[in-house]
């Protein structure tokens, strides 16, 4: 059997989350290279979120920020 060595290789990710890492400490507390703020910015403009896609006003919500 082969042991696969331990090396860590960086996940392919969108260039505007180059370097975002997160931690787990050994107290279950989640550290990040990123604020929040910054995560949730990027999630609101990429990711379709399937429980506001029919409402009206959802333009005028993204265009507010």
């Amino acid at each position: 059997m082969t042991k696969k060595s331990k090396k860590e290789d960086t996940p392919r990710v969108n260039p505007e989350l180059e370097g975002f890492k997160m931690n787990i400490n050994s107290f279950g507390e989640i550290s990040s290279s990123y604020s929040i703020d910054k995560i949730n910015e990027f999630l609101n403009k990429n990711v379709d979120d399937k429980k506001l896609r029919d409402r009206d006003n959802l333009e005028e919500t993204k265009e507010k920020e």
